[in-house]
C-alpha cells in the first residue's frame, strides 16, 4: 500500500469521520482498514478518501464515507454478529461491515453491480461476505434472523418483512420519506416478538429502494401515468421574447459541437426564421461558427456571401438572388435582418475571420452553368469555349429542367451525363492545379467548382426524378451533405458549420417514416459521420399563419395554419404550453430518462414546405416520427405568423451590390 493512500484514507477518518461525531471506535477502526480505492471506478480512484459519493454505474453511487460510518455505527455492532446489507452497490459498505461483524449477507438488484461487488470484495481479501443478485426489498428469510440490517436506499416506508428478519434486540437502520429522494434516518430496534421500537436520527438524502416490498419501481410509473404533455412542460424551458431568450443554457447543451443543424418546420414562418437567427449569432459571437449553410441555390447564397464578406471582385449586380418560385422562402425580411447582422459583424474583421453565408440546394442548374462559364472566360477562354460545348445540350431544357428527365431516358441525352461529369473532372483539376499556383483566386475557383458540381448532381437529379422514388430525395441530400463537407474543408481545420434548412432535412430520417422508404437526409448523414458533434435542433407550433402556395409555380398566399392534430407532438406540446406559456425550448438529448423514453413512442408530426393544403393536410403534411431521435432539440412557439416576403419597392437607395437586388 503506498503511503500517500494511507495518509490520505487517515485523514479522512481523522477529519471527516471522528471531526463529525462518530466515536465508536469499532467503527472508526474498520474505516481505517477498508481501501476505499478499491471500490470505486479506476476513474475516480484519486477521489477515493474525499467527503462525497461516487458514482459506479447504473444511476448508483458509493455512498461517503461518513454516511456509512454513521449508519454502521447506530447498528451499534461489538463483533461477531450476523448482518444484511441492503443495496450493495460496489462493496463499499458491506467491507466496513465484514470489518466488525462476523457475517454479513448482502443483496444488490443489479446483476452487474452485484458481479463487480463479488470481485471487489475477493480481491480486498473478504471472505465473511456473501453477495447475492435479488430484491432487498424482501431481505434473505433463509439467513435470517439477522442481528443487524442496514438499508442504503430510501423506501416509503418500513419493509415488514425486514422488521420480521431481526432477531430480537436487533437493530435495522433505513432511511424512510414520502418522497423519492428526501428522507428521514430511522433506527428499528425488535424488543419482542410483535414490539418493535422506531427512533428518527438525522434527515438523509439517498436513491429510492426500488422492489416489491419499496417503491416498486414508482418513479417510473409516476412517469408514465404522468400526462405527457405535463413531463414536457416539466422539463422545458419557457421564454417570452425572441430577442431577450436566454440560449446560455442551449449553447452549454451545443457544447463543442462542430455542426449545429437548425430546421424550420414550414417554409414561411417568422419565429421559426426570427429564432434560428438568433441562436446562430449567438453561435457565431460566442463559439466562433465559421459559415451558414442554407438549403438555398448556391450561386444566390453566394450574391448574399459576395456582400456579408466583401469579397473582392465579386460583382453581383447583374442579376437578383431568389427570384424564382418560391421568392418569399429567403427573400423576406426575417432572413434580410441577419444578413444586415452579419454584414456588420464582418464588416471589421480579417477576410480570413469573415463569417460565409453559402448555399446547398440543386435546383439552379442553368445560373451554375453560367457562373461556371463566366469563371472560365475570365481566366481560361479555352476551357470555356470546351465547357459551353459539353453543357449546350442541356440549353433547351432551361426553363423547365424537370422536363429534361423525360427526354434523358432516350440513349441520345448520354452525352449530357458524360459532358457535366468530365466538366466537374475538369473543375476538380484546375482547382489542384491553379489553386495552389494562385492562392489569392482561390474563393472564385472554388466558387466555380461548388457550381459545376452543382451542374453534375442537377442534371442527375432531373434524370432520375422522372423515375420517382427515394433516389431523388436520397440525391438532393447527399449533394447538400456533399457541398457542406467541401465547405468544412476549404475553410480549414477548426471550422464550423451552421446548417438552415427544413424539419424533415435536418433532424435524423432514421427516426421517421422516411427510412421505410429508402430515404436519408442530411441530418443522418450528418450524425453518421460526426455523431455528437453534430446538433440537431427542430421547431414546431400548434397554430397561426404561413407564407406558403397552394400549387407549385403559383402565387404565395397567407394562409390560416390548422390547429394540430390530436394524435401529434404539436398536439402535446400545444398541451404543456398551457401550463407553462407559449413558448418553450425542449432539451431532448438531455431530457429526463423518462421522458426521454416516453418520446421514442411515434407521433404525428407535421410539415409545411412551399406548399400548403390545409383541406388536406393530414394525407399532405404529417408524417410519423420518433422525436427523441429525430431531434436533441425542439423549440416551440405555440401560436406563429408568416414571413414578410421582401417586395421591390422595399429595398429602395440600397447599393447595388446589396444582395436581394431591386
Amino acid at each position: 500500500m503506498q503511503q500517500a493512500t494511507r495518509d490520505a484514507r487517515a485523514a479522512m477518518v481523522r477529519r471527516q469521520i471522528a471531526g463529525r461525531g462518530i466515536a465508536a471506535g469499532e467503527v472508526l477502526d474498520a474505516v481505517g482498514r477498508v481501501p476505499r480505492e478499491r471500490f470505486v471506478p479506476e476513474a475516480m480512484q484519486e477521489f477515493a478518501y474525499e467527503d462525497s459519493p461516487l458514482p459506479i454505474g447504473h444511476g448508483q453511487t458509493i455512498s461517503q464515507p461518513y454516511i456509512v460510518a454513521l449508519m454502521v455505527e447506530h447498528l451499534n455492532l461489538k463483533g461477531g454478529e450476523r448482518v444484511l446489507e441492503v443495496g450493495t452497490g460496489a462493496g463499499y459498505a458491506a467491507a466496513v461491515l465484514a470489518e466488525i461483524a462476523g457475517e454479513v449477507v448482502t443483496i444488490e438488484r443489479h446483476q452487474a453491480l452485484a458481479d463487480l461487488a463479488r470481485r471487489n470484495l475477493a480481491e480486498a481479501g473478504y471472505t465473511n461476505v456473501t453477495v447475492i443478485h435479488g430484491d432487498g426489498t424482501l431481505g434473505c428469510a433463509e439467513r435470517a434472523p439477522f442481528d443487524g440490517i442496514v438499508v442504503a436506499a430510501g423506501g416509503p416506508r418500513v419493509p415488514e418483512s425486514l422488521r420480521r428478519q431481526l432477531s430480537i434486540g436487533g437493530r435495522l437502520v433505513i432511511p424512510v420519506g414520502e418522497t423519492l429522494h428526501l428522507q428521514t434516518l430511522m433506527r428499528i430496534t425488535r424488543t419482542g416478538e410483535d414490539t418493535f421500537e422506531e427512533e428518527d436520527l438525522d434527515a438523509v438524502r439517498f436513491v429510492p429502494l426500488i422492489g416489491d416490498a419499496g417503491w416498486r419501481d414508482l418513479a417510473e410509473q409516476q412517469e408514465k401515468s404522468r400526462p405527457l404533455p405535463d413531463a414536457v412542460a416539466a422539463a422545458a424551458e419557457p421564454f417570452d421574447d425572441l430577442e431577450t431568450v436566454d440560449l446560455a443554457a442551449l449553447l452549454d447543451r451545443i457544447g463543442d459541437a462542430k455542426v449545429v443543424l437548425i430546421g424550420e418546420a414550414s417554409h414561411g414562418t417568422s419565429e421559426f426564421y426570427a429564432l434560428r437567427a438568433r441562436i446562430t449569432r449567438d453561435l457565431i459571437e460566442r463559439k466562433g461558427f465559421s459559415f451558414v449553410a442554407a438549403e438555398a441555390d448556391w450561386p444566390d447564397a453566394a450574391r448574399i456571401d459576395a456582400w456579408v464578406r466583401d469579397r473582392p471582385g465579386a460583382d453581383p449586380r447583374a442579376w437578383q438572388a431568389f427570384a424564382r418560385f418560391p421568392t418569399w422562402m429567403w427573400r423576406n425580411a426575417e432572413t434580410r435582418t441577419f444578413v444586415d447582422w452579419l454584414h456588420g459583424w464582418n464588416k471589421d474583421r480579417p477576410a480570413k475571420e469573415r463569417v460565409g453565408f453559402h448555399g446547398l440546394d440543386m435546383y439552379s442548374m442553368y445560373t451554375s452553368i453560367g457562373a461556371v462559364l463566366d469563371y472560365l472566360d475570365d481566366t481560361d477562354p479555352e476551357a470555356a469555349a470546351v465547357a459551353r460545348e459539353r453543357y449546350g445540350c442541356l440549353t433547351p431544357w432551361q426553363h423547365e429542367p424537370q422536363v429534361y428527365g423525360r427526354a434523358a431516358i432516350t440513349s441520345g441525352f448520354a452525352r449530357c451525363r458524360e459532358g457535366v461529369a468530365l466538366m466537374l473532372r475538369d473543375m476538380l483539376d484546375k482547382r489542384m492545379r491553379d489553386g495552389a499556383a494562385q492562392p489569392s483566386d482561390g474563393e472564385r475557383l472554388f466558387d466555380a467548382e461548388m457550381n459545376a458540381r452543382l451542374v453534375a448532381s442537377a442534371e442527375e437529379y432531373y434524370r432520375v426524378m422522372y423515375r420517382g422514388g427515394a433516389e431523388s430525395w436520397n440525391l438532393r441530400d447527399s449533394h447538400m451533405f456533399e457541398i457542406l463537407n467541401q465547405l468544412l474543408d476549404f475553410r480549414g481545420e477548426g471550422a464550423k458549420a451552421v446548417v438552415w434548412a427544413h424539419n424533415s432535412h435536418i433532424g435524423d430520417a432514421a427516426a421517421t417514416e422516411m427510412a421505410l422508404r429508402g430515404e436519408h437526409n442530411i441530418g443522418r448523414l450528418c450524425r453518421d459521420r460526426f455523431g455528437q458533434g453534430s446538433y440537431h435542433i427542430g421547431f414546431g407550433t400548434h397554430s397561426g399563419t404561413v407564407a406558403a402556395a397552394t400549387d407549385w409555380d403559383g402565387p404565395m398566399e397567407i394562409k390560416t395554419v390548422r390547429p394540430s392534430h390530436e394524435r401529434s407532438i404539436e398536439r402535446v406540446c400545444h398541451d404543456a404550453s398551457g401550463k407553462i406559456g407559449p413558448n418553450f425550448l425542449l432539451p431532448v438529448r438531455d431530457a429526463p430518462a423518462p421522458l426521454r423514453r416516453r418520446l421514442t413512442e411515434p407521433l404525428l408530426q407535421r410539415a409545411i414546405g412551399v406548399i400548403y393544403r390545409p383541406q388536406t393536410e393530414l394525407a399532405s403534411h404529417y408524417f410519423e416520427t420518433v422525436l427523441s431521435r429525430q431531434f436533441d432539440e425542439y423549440i416551440w412557439f405555440d401560436t406563429s405568423t408568416a414571413v414578410t416576403a421582401l417586395r421591390a419597392a422595399d429595398l429602395g437607395g440600397m447599393p447595388d451590390t446589396y444582395p436581394f437586388g431591386l
